[in-house]
């Protein structure tokens, strides 16, 4: 392939890349292929004569692709994420392309530089220490790209073993190194990756596995019972690995309590975070990395989880001189006038020769930024969580261990074998992708959010697969789609027994998607509105408030059904009701009315006992007998109805000559009592009237407004009747008055609402001009049917 012929291909291969990425989705994300099925389709030899690049290039599209499993699928949910993204994609290409060996500084001066600022960065944003960070020259720590999560935890325990072997050749130098090696030791949680377990096969060492606890992790006390133990026995702890989330189930080891352990005994502590890792770039998840500080080395994946391309482990130390003393050969063709002045890679690692990785790795952090990479970790451990609720929702299935992050373990309750059929099925359908694991004898399915492309309903399609997949392989085993969980049937319940059960509350249709669909719901339910502003916004509805004509059918139709139901209805249903109120052409007699009528009473003789629409639990009236300001309340009803909305009772109010004055302008009512009965102020109640002023203090409070007015004025009429006698042989100097405070547009509305008479108030709009006056009002609300709510009498225009 020459230049020209590299510049089309290359585009078309650019163009192919786009459009799998872009469409993987639509493919089959687990193969249906059988072993040998590749051998059966290619040649057994090399061709002898060259061949064109399309005629390869189109088996890899027939022959290739039908048996790939397609990691970057939003389907795929096994193992853990190996993403990719485009920065990472152009960064391989480009260190493919120039090839570079980064072995020594010599070598590549701008590899290695690059490496270590990159390492650098990738460090900081995970919240490590400056121990661990290589920016001055002289510092022993740093960090160093590797191979594989599995690479950094054998090159961490060679390290360690050197280190101990030389510890111990110093205190016993007459014994081999052979020999001492077989008194070395390390450890590692039951739930570690098989990679620690090969670590100590190549390192000749023995490994003790610590059992994990109820939560799969591994603690300090059950680490050091063990180390005490193999110390009795002539052995030498020399490295431990802690596990910040395990790969059956993202558990993670307590860290502090292990390092501070491997403290005591001089052991080496290093931390896998293969997968766990990248989190710890947001704030949120690094309580997991408490005790970070007491670790050796440090290593994770950024080919996971970060969307670089494989392979790229970083790792980090915090003296590198124990791995320059393990790995340091240094023959002259290697040597440079510059040695010791910079980092020569090949000393931290077991190849010579390495690759311009951290080309790759400073193109994502770039081009995706601090923010971008948050978002996209977050976007996953919000899928993983709204995975886990779909499971919690189904009884038939059951999640052992909490989740965390982006993986959910979760099998089907009853035998292993249940959950083990699931699985297989699943795969072997090829829709989604997903492997086993098994702690402490519970088999469990993995399901990870592997991709940047999953979408919601992505994870909603993989849902139902495995419904339908579960729900054929229990009606197969137990006759039933439920298996053998009994699952309760909700009790269907009529429209009349909701009624009879609900005897006191109305039904309202105000949450219907359409006039003519409606749904039947609790009247004390019907409005759903932050509390913190129904009230305010409830005042300025009815400021607003236009007392026009609103003659239509509809409304007519609204509002006779309204009325010919005694009962409870939302805020909406009640303005509905006082703006026909409000309408000025009469309206018909109820069929109670007309019986009344017959018989020689007239409606306007019952209409004191009626209650208002708006407040229904008691209304302020003013008794003809006594003077205009004077304000009294009926008796307490037999039976109250409360409603935070609209309902508020005034019940035992006893204020005799009282005048209210509203001050617009700092937002209060001032109650004074005038004329021979007064408040007294003397020592001896100046406790009770500061509880009766804080209780009719509204403040900010707006949640407690009502039930504050209310209980304000209880007290305040149970002081005045207490305390009558002596009130009434005060003068009037003695007068006292109580302020409530609150918004100002409801500080007059729910004077309005509630009292009758006159007002003082700093208002400059003449009365003309105002919509309606208190006493119009109350005039319209009192000819209402008590039973019915029907009207009773006649407005005149």
């Amino acid at each position: 392939m020459e230049h020209a012929e590299f510049r089309v291909k290359a585009k078309e291969m650019v163009d192919f890349i786009a459009d799998y990425l872009e469409n993987i989705r639509e493919r089959r994300v687990y193969p249906s292929v059988q072993p040998g099925y590749l051998h059966k389709l290619l040649p057994t030899e090399a061709p002898q004569q060259a061949e064109k690049w399309d005629d390869i290039f189109k088996d890899v599209e027939e022959h290739i692709m039908p048996g790939l499993v397609h990691w970057q699928s939003p389907h795929m949910h096994a193992y853990f994420p190996a993403l990719t993204s485009y920065p990472s994609i152009m960064g391989d290409m480009l260190s493919s392309a120039l090839n570079v060996l980064c072995f020594t500084w010599a070598s590549s001066p701008a590899g290695t530089e690059l490496e270590t600022i990159a390492m650098n960065w990738l460090g900081k944003l995970l919240g490590l220490p400056d121990c661990f960070l290589n920016e001055k020259n002289d510092s022993p720590g740093g960090g160093v790209i590797q191979t594989t999560a599995s690479e950094a935890t054998l090159v961490s325990l060679l390290a360690a073993r050197t280190r101990a072997l030389m510890e111990l050749a110093k205190l016993n130098p007459e014994v081999q190194s052979s020999e001492l090696l077989g008194h070395l030791i390390c450890y590692c949680s039951d739930q570690a990756h098989s990679s620690v377990e090969k670590a100590g096969l190549i390192g000749l060492v023995r490994m003790r596995y610590i059992e994990s606890d109820e939560n799969q992790s591994m603690r300090g006390a059950q680490l050091e019972e063990a180390i005490i133990s193999d110390k009795a026995k002539g052995l030498v702890p020399f490295w431990v690995c802690a596990t910040l989330g395990t790969t059956g189930s993202v558990a993670f080891d307590n860290l502090r309590e292990v390092g501070q352990v491997c403290e005591k005994h001089s052991a080496w502590l290093h931390v896998d975070a293969a997968y766990a890792g990248s989190a710890f770039i947001c704030p949120e998840y690094r309580h997991w990395l408490d005790g970070v500080e007491l670790a050796d080395s440090f290593a994770f994946n950024p080919s996971k989880w970060l969307m670089v391309n494989f392979d790229c482990t970083a790792m980090w130390v915090k003296d590198s001189t124990a791995l320059h003393r393990t790995f340091n050969v240094n023959p002259i063709y290697l040597r440079h006038e510059n040695s010791g002045k910079a980092i020569d890679y090949m000393h931290w690692q077991i190849p010579l020769s390495r690759r311009f990785r951290a080309l790759k790795l400073w193109f994502v952090l770039r081009n995706y930024g601090v923010s971008g990479i948050q978002k996209h970790l977050r976007e996953s451990v919000r899928l993983a969580q709204k995975f886990e609720a779909l499971v919690l929702a189904d009884q038939r299935f059951d999640i052992p261990q909490p989740r965390n992050l982006g993986m959910v373990a979760f099998r089907l309750k009853g035998d292993n074998a249940l959950t083990e059929r699931l699985l297989k099925r699943l795969n072997a359908r090829g829709f989604i992708h997903a492997v086993p694991a098994c702690f402490k004898g519970i088999y469990v399915i993995r399901f990870t959010v592997t991709s940047q492309r999953t979408t919601n309903q992505d994870i909603l399609d993989d849902w139902n697969e495995i419904k339908s997949v579960a729900k054929e392989i229990l009606i197969d085993v137990f006759g039933s789609e439920n298996g053998n969980i009994i699952v309760p049937k909700k009790p269907r319940i009529s429209l009349r027994e909701t009624r009879e059960l609900n005897a006191t509350f109305g039904t309202s249709l105000l949450l219907a998607n359409s006039p003519m669909s409606p749904k039947i719901v609790n009247g004390t339910h019907a409005a759903i509105c932050d509390y913190e502003q129904v009230l305010t916004s409830c005042a300025q509805t009815f400021a607003q408030l236009k007392m026009e004509p609103k003659d239509s059918p509809e409304m007519r139709r609204r509002i006779r059904g309204i009325k010919m139901c005694g009962k409870k209805f939302s805020l909406d249903s009640c303005m509905d009701m006082v703006q026909g109120l409000m309408m000025e052409q009469p309206l018909p007699l109820c069929s109670e009315d007309m019986e009344d009528v017959s018989n020689g009473s007239s409606p306007g003789e019952r209409s004191s006992l009626s209650l208002s629409p708006v407040t229904s639990s008691g209304t302020i009236k003013q008794d003809s007998n006594s003077d205009s300001n004077q304000l009294q309340v009926p008796p307490t009803p037999s039976r109250q109805y409360r409603s935070k909305s609209v309902d508020v009772s005034l019940t035992g109010l006893r204020l005799d000559d009282a005048k209210i004055t509203i001050d617009m302008k700092n937002s209060e009512i001032i109650i004074t009592p005038t004329g021979s009965k007064s408040i007294h102020d003397g020592i001896d109640q100046k406790a009770v009237l500061s509880d009766i002023e804080e209780k009719l203090n509204i403040g900010d409070k707006i949640t407690q407004a009502f039930e504050n007015f209310q209980d304000g004025l209880q007290m305040l009429s149970e002081y005045r009747q207490n305390n009558v006698e002596e009130t009434e042989s005060k003068s009037d100097d003695c007068n006292a008055k109580l302020t409530i405070r609150g918004p100002g547009s409801y500080i007059k509305k729910l004077i309005q609402q509630f009292s009758e008479g006159p007002f003082e108030t700093e208002d400059s709009k003449p009365e003309s001009d105002r919509g309606i006056s208190t006493q119009s009002i109350r005039d319209k609300a009192d000819a209402i049917c008590k039973k019915c709510l029907h009207y009773k009498g006649k407005i005149s225009k």
